[in-house]
């Protein structure tokens, strides 16, 4: 694992470094958008999102390099769904990734308004890239369809739509049918997103496109699952972020429906499921299945 570790950190470290490059230049008169928009980029996290896209490229042959604009787009969508899914009109919460939310510093407006700029600053820094590419057909395809499954995954057919659901769902006794598509859709929807739209970029074949989605699918599955386990018995101090709010707030989970040890053989299924996914590629696929047991396991 300890490659893995060292992988995984210096995708990250990649990402951190070019996370601020693509935001645009806001007017100072309007300088608490860009202030609250930089917030919570800079407040940190796993940057899972990112790496998966930057190394689902590599895996098909890619450049990093290339991929970065996308990379650092995935995250300025998946930060804007954070910083929207904290507000009291959603899940109230107080605190994200070891600090306030959004809210909490800048109040629910401008949170509201930082979320929207940033969602169409990915767009704007995925467009952007494309821009140059207008003379090679075969790179302008991948973009165009790296930013389709983003959109598409990112949507009303997507996240979006997770997100509807999962708050419709509270205080009702959904089916297991109902939970599985919340996590599908909330959670794995952009996880799905990221490792596909870097297979386009770096150029996949439809074998390895259609195996790598079944990856990412299980992926996100179980990574939802582990994320409702900790919700129930994590330490909100390593967590950065309170713990125990799925049970208050009555939100339908996994966890709430089966208990906690069906909880855990079902986490222990889908990571089963996403490995064997992948088998067919032996060790060059180790960065991904070290990634999805590493995050069954993890405590944060």
């Amino acid at each position: 694992m300890k490659n893995f570790r060292e992988a995984y950190d210096k995708y990250r470290n990649s990402v951190n470094e070019y996370l601020l490059d693509f935001l645009p230049r806001i007017d100072e008169k309007s300088s608490s958008l860009n202030e609250a928009m930089k917030y919570s980029l800079e407040a940190g996290g796993k940057r899972l999102r990112p790496v998966l896209l930057l190394a689902a490229c590599q895996f098909a042959g890619g450049d990093c390099k290339e991929a970065m604009p996308y990379a650092c787009a995935i995250e300025y969508i998946h930060t804007y769904s954070l910083i929207h899914d904290d507000l009291p009109s959603m899940d109230n919460d107080d605190l994200r990734r070891g600090k306030p939310t959004n809210h909490k510093v800048f109040g629910d407006a401008i949170a509201t308004l930082a979320g929207d700029g940033l969602l169409n600053t990915a767009f704007e820094t995925m467009i952007k890239d494309l821009y140059l590419h207008f003379d090679d057909t075969d790179k302008m395809k991948r973009r165009i369809n790296a930013m389709y499954t983003v959109a598409k995954h990112a949507g009303v057919k997507g996240m979006v739509a997770g997100q509807v659901s999962d708050m419709e769902a509270e205080n009702q006794d959904s089916s297991l049918e109902m939970i599985e598509y919340i996590h599908i859709n909330k959670t794995g929807a952009l996880i799905v997103a990221a490792v596909r739209a870097g297979l386009y970029l770096g150029g996949a074949d439809d074998e390895m496109m259609s195996n790598m989605t079944t990856y990412a699918e299980y992926l996100g599955l179980a990574y939802q699952i582990a994320d409702d386990i900790l919700d129930e018995i994590g330490n909100s101090s390593h967590l950065g972020k309170n713990t125990g709010t799925d049970k208050a707030r009555k939100k339908i989970t996994y966890v709430s429906k089966e208990g906690l040890e069906a909880s855990l053989r079902k986490l222990n299924e889908y990571t089963e499921n996403a490995v064997a996914a992948i088998e067919g590629y032996y060790d060059n696929a180790e960065f991904f299945r070290d990634l999805v047991l590493t995050l069954a396991k993890r405590k944060r």
